[in-house]
């Protein structure tokens, strides 16, 4: 069932209007009629069961409550290096999928592309838009925020663990510090990864400055595009498929 995201807190048994973004969707592509359902979910986090009451303009009574937990137990942010073609646009879609609360960017000084300060609004407001729709289609309670870092010591102010994926650490065997970041379970992960040139020196001492910790992603070489999502699925089964040995 397509699942839209709302501005509008609901509650059970109110009648709403939608806008036109979501009318022209399920009127228009879809082609849905009164007396047709979808999932709606609002700021808070809840899912609810709409059917339409009236096409032009959309309204929808709220029928019930069906919010499920689907959202990973920790807030994961993944802040990756900008690179060169639609690879960012990768990253957003598939780590939403994946269950990132937050997607991070920052222009590092070995990246292959850089995002100039003028386009960076525009460009962070198409990623916006396809966390939104694959928040949508993988059927999540929340849509991440994207941003972009000017500066490195902006990254994990927050976070109460913190890693950064240094290919380095891998080739030195090193395998133990995701599952220590993971154990005790902490509220919030942020996790830095460079792009495809890597992290130059000055970077990674940055980073290690502020309390990240240097972490190798297996014995194998990931792609820049992903190294995030390995991460993302390793937290995935060690915090939910295996929850009971964390």
């Amino acid at each position: 069932m397509q699942r839209y995201f709302t501005d509008q807190k609901l509650k059970t048994g109110d009648v709403v209007q939608l806008d036109a973004t979501i009318a022209k969707h399920a009127i228009k592509v879809l082609r849905q009629d009164i007396g047709d359902r979808f999932e709606l979910v609002d700021p808070t986090h809840h899912a609810y069961l709409a059917i339409i009451q009236q096409s032009s303009p959309l309204q929808v009574a709220i029928d019930e409550d069906i919010t499920k937990k689907v959202e990973l137990p920790l807030a994961v942010e993944v802040v990756c290096g900008v690179s060169k073609g639609d690879k960012s646009e990768w990253i957003v879609q598939k780590a939403t999928e994946l269950g990132a609360d937050k997607i991070g960017f920052f222009n590092a000084q070995w990246g292959t592309a850089r995002w100039p300060a003028e386009r960076v609004v525009k460009k962070i407001a198409r990623l916006q838009e396809i966390a939104k729709n694959a928040a949508e289609q993988s059927h999540r309670n929340q849509v991440p925020d994207v941003t972009m870092y000017a500066k490195l010591n902006q990254v994990g102010q927050t976070a109460e663990a913190k890693l950064v994926a240094y290919e380095e650490s891998a080739k030195q065997g090193e395998h133990g510090a995701l599952i220590s970041a993971l154990s005790p379970r902490p509220a919030s992960l942020c996790v830095v990864f460079g792009p495809e040139g890597g992290l130059a020196p000055e970077e990674l001492s940055v980073l290690t400055g502020q309390g990240f910790i240097a972490a190798g992603l297996g014995p194998r070489i990931l792609r820049a595009e992903t190294a995030p999502l390995y991460l993302l699925s390793a937290v995935s089964v060690l915090t939910e498929l295996q929850a009971t040995s964390i």
